[in-house]
Order: C-alpha cells, then sequence, then structure tokens
C-alpha cells in the first residue's frame, strides 16, 4: 500500500472538508455551500462511501481530500501530502536533497513573506492615520506602547490590495503570498488581501519566527476573529500565541498558563504573568501539549465560565501525551483520554462569569492568583461538572452518569490514580462503591473484547476498493512515459480524468517534464518508486514497434478515463436526485440535478460515437 492510499484509508473525508466547509447531512452524503464559488442553493457534495467530492455548481469539479486541500488551500501536492500525513500520523520517507533543497526554500520564502507582512502591519499601526480606530482599541483593553512592539501588533487597512502590492514591489511573488495565506484568488482571475481593517496579531513559533497571522474585526463584519489558513509552516492546532515571549517563564516557573484569547496573553505578559500562552479560542490538542511538554510537566488551562469554556473541556480527549485510537464519542464528554503516565499535570480555572482572563488580571491581581491556587485536575473538574447536572434523586441518572464516566476512568494506568477516582464518583453520587466497581469491571471486559476486534480488523482495509490505483489509469501513464512520441498527439487528456491523487500529480508533472531526470526531480519522493514500476512495465513487442498502435492504444484509454469519469459523475447525480426527491428537495435542485444527469449521458453518447464504440451497459465495463 502506498503513502498516498495509507492517508486515504486513515483520514475521513468528511471530517476533513467539514474543517473548512459547514457540512449538512443530506441522505448519505453531505452538502453545503460550495467553498470555491458563491453560491446561494448547495451544490458542493461530500460522498463518504466513495470518499470524494463534487460541486455540480459552477465549478464542475471534484475529487478526493488531497486534491481538495490543494485547491482550497492552494498548495501543490508535496505540501498537501506533508500536511495530510501529519495529521494522520502516516511517516514519509525521507525526501531527496534535491527536494530537501526545494521544500526548505519554499519554507524559508514563506517565513520572509509574513515577517515582511508583519513589519509592514505594524508600521502602519504605529504611523497610519488609517490606524487610529485600531489605536484607540488597543488604548481601551489597556494595552501598552511596548507590549504593542513586543509583540509587533499590527493593523490591516480596508483596501482590498494593499498587501499584494507591498510584498510584490519589495520582489515576492504572487503565488508565495497566496501559498502564505495572505492573498486570496478572486473567482474568474486575480486576487486580493485577506486581511482587511482588522488589528493583527503576528503568530510566531518557539523559535520566534512568524508561521501566520490573527485578526480582530475593528467594525461590526464577521467573523470577529479570523486566523491564516493552513500552509506550509502555518497549523493552528500545533501553534500557541506568545510562546515564543513565555518559554523562558514557563522553564523558570515550572507552569504554564493557557487561556483562550490573543487579548489575554498581552494583558498577562503586561502585568507581569508572562509564563502565559493562548490556545487561540481552540480546546487544546495533543500537539500544543507536546510542545508545552518540553518545558513543563505542569499545565492550568483558563476557561470562561459559559457553555462554550463547558464545551472545550469536553473536547479535551485532545490532552494527551500520547494519542491512541479515537473510539466512539460518549453523548456529553465524548472519549476523555488523560494520561498521567508521564506525569503530566492539567488543571482547569473558571474564570469570573461575564469575564475574560484579562479583565481578572487588570481588576484585581490578587484574585488571579487566588484563581492558580484553587485551579482543579481536569479529571475532578469533570466529575464535579457532570455530576452536578444529576438529579442526586433519580436512580437513572445516576447510572446514565456512571456510564459516561466510566471510559474516563478506564484510561488512567496509575491503579492508584484510578482507585481514587472510582471512590469520589461514588461518594458524589453517593451510591455504594462496589456498584461502581462492577459497572466499571463490566465496561473493562466489553472494551477489551471490542479492541481485540478492531485490532484484529485493521489488517484488512475497510473498503479496499477505494484506496487502490486505477489500472487504466496506470496503463495509460505507462504509454505516455514510455513513448515520448505521444507527447506530440493532441490527445485530449485533462488532469480530471485521473481520479487517484497519485497517478493525476504525475500526469501533471509529465505535462511540465519532457525529460526523465526533471521529472523524477519535480515529482515528491513518494513516487520515485511508482515512476520506476510504470517505466519498467511491459508492452508487447507489436505495440512497442508500431507507432499506429501506440496511438490507437492510446486513444482507447482516453475513451475509456472519460467514461470511467462521465459514469462516476451520473451515479453520483442520480443518488442524489434520488435523495432530494425522497427528502423533497427544492424544485429548482431538483430540475438542476435532472438537467446535469441528461448532459452526462449525452457527453457519454458523443464519447463512443465519436470513437465507433457502441454504448455498452455499464455492467460489461468494469473500469
Amino acid at each position: 500500500m502506498s503513502v498516498i492510499d495509507e492517508i486515504k484509508q486513515k483520514l475521513d473525508i468528511v471530517e476533513v472538508v467539514s474543517e473548512y466547509v459547514s457540512l449538512q447531512k443530506s441522505g448519505r452524503n453531505f452538502k453545503a455551500l460550495c467553498p470555491f464559488h458563491a453560491e446561494k442553493t448547495p451544490s458542493f457534495f461530500v460522498f463518504p462511501e466513495r470518499q470524494s467530492w463534487h460541486c455540480f455548481g459552477a465549478c464542475g469539479t471534484g475529487g478526493d481530500i488531497f486534491s481538495f486541500l490543494i485547491k482550497k488551500e492552494g498548495l501543490d501536492f508535496s505540501q498537501a501530502l506533508r500536511l495530510l500525513a501529519e495529521k494522520a500520523n502516516v511517516t514519509l520517507a525521507a525526501p531527496s536533497s534535491m527536494q530537501k533543497g526545494a521544500e526548505d526554500k519554499k519554507t524559508e520564502n514563506l517565513f520572509q513573506i509574513n515577517e515582511a507582512a508583519a513589519e509592514y502591519y505594524h508600521h502602519l499601526l504605529l504611523n497610519a492615520s488609517a490606524g487610529e480606530t485600531a489605536r484607540n482599541y488597543i488604548a481601551q483593553r489597556g494595552i501598552s506602547l511596548q507590549t504593542i512592539k513586543n509583540f509587533q501588533l499590527g493593523f490591516s487597512p480596508e483596501g482590498w490590495e494593499v498587501i499584494r502590492q507591498y510584498l510584490v514591489s519589495k520582489g515576492h511573488e504572487e503565488t508565495e503570498l497566496l501559498a502564505a495565506g495572505l492573498i486570496l484568488e478572486r473567482e474568474g482571475g486575480g486576487s486580493y488581501d485577506r486581511f482587511r481593517n482588522r488589528l493583527m496579531f503576528p503568530i510566531r513559533d518557539i523559535q520566534g519566527r512568524v508561521v501566520g497571522f490573527g485578526a480582530r474585526t475593528l467594525d461590526e463584519s464577521l467573523p470577529k476573529y479570523i486566523n491564516s489558513p493552513q500552509t506550509l509552516i502555518f497549523d493552528k492546532s500545533s501553534s500557541l500565541y506568545g510562546i515564543d515571549r513565555a518559554k523562558t517563564a514557563i522553564r523558570r516557573d515550572n507552569l504554564a498558563i493557557i487561556t483562550e484569547g490573543y487579548m489575554d496573553v498581552l494583558t498577562a505578559h503586561q502585568h507581569g504573568i508572562e509564563n502565559t500562552v493562548a490556545a487561540m479560542g481552540t480546546a487544546l490538542t495533543e500537539k500544543q501539549i507536546s510542545i508545552l511538554k518540553k518545558l513543563t510537566k505542569n499545565l492550568i488551562q483558563a476557561l470562561d465560565a459559559d457553555a462554550a469554556g463547558k464545551q472545550a473541556i469536553s473536547r479535551s480527549g485532545e490532552m494527551v501525551d500520547k494519542v491512541l485510537p479515537v473510539p466512539p464519542s460518549v453523548d456529553g464528554y465524548g472519549w476523555v483520554k488523560y494520561e498521567d503516565a508521564q506525569g503530566v499535570e492539567v488543571k482547569i480555572i473558571i474564570l469570573p462569569p461575564g469575564k475574560d482572563l484579562d479583565e481578572v488580571i487588570r481588576e484585581d491581581a490578587s484574585q488571579w492568583q487566588k484563581l492558580i491556587a484553587d485551579a482543579k485536575p481536569m479529571i475532578d473538574f469533570i466529575l464535579d461538572t457532570a455530576i452536578a447536572e444529576v438529579n442526586l434523586g433519580n436512580a437513572k441518572d445516576k447510572s446514565s452518569v456512571v456510564e459516561k464516566l466510566l471510559p474516563l476512568l478506564s484510561e488512567m494506568k496509575d491503579p492508584i490514580r484510578q482507585d481514587h477516582y472510582i471512590q469520589k464518583l461514588a461518594q458524589l453520587l453517593k451510591i455504594d462503591e462496589g456498584a461502581v466497581r462492577d459497572a466499571f469491571a463490566r465496561f473493562r471486559a466489553i472494551e477489551k473484547k471490542r479492541r481485540r476486534n478492531k485490532d484484529f480488523r485493521s489488517f484488512t482495509p475497510v473498503i479496499p476498493a477505494l484506496f487502490s490505483s486505477s489500472p487504466v489509469e496506470e496503463y495509460c501513464l505507462a504509454l505516455l512515459l514510455q513513448f515520448p512520441e505521444l507527447r506530440l498527439e493532441d490527445m485530449r487528456l485533462q488532469p480530471d480524468y485521473f481520479e487517484h491523487s497519485g497517478n493525476r500529480e504525475l500526469f501533471l508533472k509529465w505535462q511540465q517534464n519532457d525529460e526523465y531526470v526533471s521529472l523524477k526531480n519535480s515529482l515528491d519522493s513518494t513516487l520515485h518508486e511508482y515512476l520506476d514500476n510504470l517505466l519498467a512495465k511491459t508492452f508487447p513487442p507489436s505495440l512497442k514497434e508500431s507507432k499506429v498502435e501506440q496511438q490507437q492504444a492510446l486513444n482507447d484509454c482516453i475513451v475509456r478515463l472519460q467514461e470511467k469519469r462521465l459514469r462516476s459523475l451520473e451515479a453520483k447525480k442520480e443518488e442524489l436526485l434520488a435523495m432530494e426527491a425522497e427528502t423533497g428537495g427544492l424544485a429548482a435542485q431538483l430540475a438542476k440535478l435532472e438537467e446535469q444527469g441528461i448532459e452526462e449521458s449525452k457527453q457519454l453518447k458523443e464519447v463512443f460515437s465519436k470513437q465507433g464504440h457502441r454504448h455498452q451497459p455499464a455492467a460489461r465495463r468494469s473500469e
């Protein structure tokens, strides 16, 4: 199995796409407004069973998780491969020295571009007349000039091409600005600035390099906060705002305080609480914990007293020092996987109702110190929060909360700690401790059996057909690679004909490179062995000797690829049409799907009539 197939097997396209698009369940599939063009009626669909996506609107494009990330984030194949491999915990082979050099250069360019943008935004905040609103906002929040300079706060003007024009004038390419996430492509051509009329927060890694930006609106527009998109150097889930300035204090105090917002960090540092960082509005992740663990084993997370804060802690199953296979979630609290084998201690602070951390610190520093002293271990907080919602006079409620909390207790490896919380749970619920232990023993037995079965099933792919390359795609590429004369022909081949990501990438690079060495160097190292296998594929002697047969073989490949693509689109549209009809879909949506389905059928007939083929039933053509 190739690394591309392994990544696809481990990642669910619904989860990947939902990080960028708000998906709505639609039968067995999901739909949304297309993220690639403006529309009012959803025409963007994700097909979990096929692990693919397609826009049936103006875009007319589709693909898999690789093509989605490439199109959404403006990445090349290698960048998308590495981002998805990291997300899937798939280890990639080390790139060649030439490829590593090219990637290092891209990375260094992104750091330089971000640094230049941060300096320019900072200059505009301090000196531009347009930055007065931002300066007034900062003053109202009590942020000093020294703090502004320490964190290099900035201002992005309202103009649509301010940062683009500035950075291009400094010699940076527009494609590099897209890769850095500072500009966006316009539909129909051109580009525009991502950040406009916002207070800018440069986000730095632990080494102090600018990896991305956070931005707060200065008017009533929504969303209030936006971040840089995921890039080659920025991943929100592995970034901590202020970590570069907090690392020394965290080591010194042997304690890290994690807040939710940028302003919390600024105020804390300004008041001498320099061991403070922000998770930028998200629950702590395993990647963020791994960064902090190198500095201290003692973590305190400050949460708002509202529902969002409770929701954040319910997602804190990510707060672990080692990721385990994620089991099915349990209503309310999920599978909280707290692992204390390496001594990490996570405590929780709940801020006073209606107040942010920066308000608490500015109003009364002593109150903040008391909150630190009263911080609860995460497990205690979760138990207390869960049981506070239980009617202790209702046996069913007690049974339900025990069922929800058993997974949490099961994840503890320290038997003494586990015994302590079994006792505490029984005491809080005012029930016999033996009943809790019996329930725990039954849960462990069921869980052991489930994991044993899961491990057994993991040896075979869940949906193997989705993760293997297409024989006709491989045959077509082998023809193109071994018979250079075919490059001169009008082949009518398009990248979309190759549904497998690796094949599409190889075809695109083949179009740009007509020599083996340059082609191989342009490919990600994960495709090198595949390229050599295609070049070693054997063909009949008659095909090798006859240009006519080579052209005929290629023409047949093109027809089959066209047919495969059109049949796939037809099947998807028929499925959506049936689903929309069953659920009472809008008449306009139904009409559009019917019209598109008819159009695909027409194209199929044209494919066969032009090539002299008879239109055969789907069952007789297996590719």
